[in-house]
């Protein structure tokens, strides 16, 4: 299942990088078919990196120790509550959840502007599939959740005791799903700067979704807060580390955002300053 994982993987990336060239090549050409080609390759890339998540979450539950990732944050001793949580309990697991967040969510966007922003929608698209392109070559140069651990192992190292909360299930993904929702926003803001279409258009598509992402920001943050003030006291509640501030600053830049598109929608103010 590991090296299946791997070549999905590899697989997901090249059909990535095919979106982005596909729906480039028909935004600059207006190529309607190298339009529906870029947008057939996302959903292509989305399942390739459907199968390598399983494939990592069926290493976790067959508690296979030859992977050096389930080695580093599992073994035989950690609650099998845990068993699926200890898929985002390191980096590269962590990349691979975002990247199939992200995914799916362009996926999602695909679907819902199948017959309309139809203007916006291969730049929206390539913007997408670039920040894919981007987390999949990550996963593939610089973190690989494959990677064999080279030695004989009966056990790993365990999940990280200070993660070991029932939060563990639930804080992450949560943020994730804030910090990945962000990127549609920021796609199609990058549409309407490419085709010049500065209108209300893209405002009112992304309304939705701003809120979802700021929603899920916010429920993280606060299960964040909670389970730092549970392990570490009042104050590691207020230590501000960088993953506490790394969540609560776009928090506030997107409810300044929500504020802002509002004004525009209604009053059609604030058009430059949305778009920064």
């Amino acid at each position: 299942m590991a090296d299946l994982g791997y070549i999905c993987l590899v697989a997901a990336l090249i059909a990535a990088v095919w979106g982005v060239l596909a729906s480039w090549l028909g935004y600059q050409n207006r190529y309607s078919e190298f339009v529906r080609s870029g947008e057939r390759a996302a959903v292509a890339a989305g399942a390739l990196i459907t199968l390598s998540t399983l494939s990592l979450v069926y290493a976790f539950l067959t508690d296979d120790f030859s992977l050096l990732y389930v080695a580093q944050n599992f073994s035989i001793t950690t609650p099998p509550a845990y068993k699926v949580a200890a898929l985002w309990g390191g980096q590269a697991g962590s990349l691979l959840l975002w990247v199939w967040f992200l995914w799916a969510f362009a996926a999602l966007v695909v679907f819902q502007n199948r017959s309309r922003s139809r203007e916006l929608m291969p730049a929206v698209t390539g913007t997408l599939m670039t920040v894919v392109v981007f987390f999949l070559a990550m996963l593939q140069f610089v973190s690989n959740p494959f990677a064999p651990l080279g030695q004989q192992a009966v056990d790993g190292m365990g999940l990280n005791p200070l993660l070991q909360n029932p939060f563990m299930a639930s804080h992450p993904p949560s943020l994730y799903l804030g910090y990945v929702g962000v990127a549609v926003p920021f796609a199609f803001a990058m549409a309407a700067l490419m085709t010049g279409n500065l209108g209300n258009e893209w405002i009112v598509t992304i309304r939705r979704w701003s809120l979802f992402s700021w929603f899920f920001l916010g429920i993280g943050i606060l299960q964040g807060g909670y389970w730092a003030y549970v392990e570490l006291g009042w104050g590691g509640y207020w230590a501000w580390d960088p993953v506490e501030n790394a969540s609560l600053m776009p928090w506030l830049t997107l409810t300044a955002f929500i504020h802002s598109v509002m004004i525009q929608e209604k009053k059609g103010m604030l058009k430059v300053w949305n778009i920064i």
